[in-house]
């Protein structure tokens, strides 16, 4: 099993919800998160004074996938989140170790 943590722009949780959806992927987690990358935040212009927002805030979305799913599943979050400006965002895989559903006890892939 693997966790894909996708942190992206928050206007583009719909789409990339609706297309887990599209492909069959019924599990997803979303937190509204801030932070900043490479671009160390942003200006912006306030009736006419410009000032930096360091913490810019962003969606991160996370799944648990079966192996054989991982590539699949990251390329349909990477497709519904595109939009080819910067800050789009990053997509993180992680491996998981056990997984277990707490109403059945059940362990492993049964459990997702």
């Amino acid at each position: 099993m693997k966790k894909i943590e996708a942190i992206i722009r928050p206007t583009k949780v719909g789409d990339v919800c609706a297309a887990l959806e599209k492909i069959g992927h019924p599990g997803i987690m979303i937190t509204e998160i801030e932070g900043h990358g490479r671009q160390k935040g942003i200006e912006q212009e306030f009736r006419g004074k410009t000032y930096k927002t360091e913490l810019i805030t962003k969606a991160k979305v996370e799944v648990i996938v079966n192996d054989c799913d991982v590539d699949r599943i990251a390329k349909t979050i990477r497709e519904a989140a595109l939009t080819g400006k910067v800050g789009d965002g990053k997509i993180f895989i992680y491996p998981i170790e056990d997984a277990v559903r707490i109403r059945t006890a059940e362990h492993g892939d049964a459990a997702v």
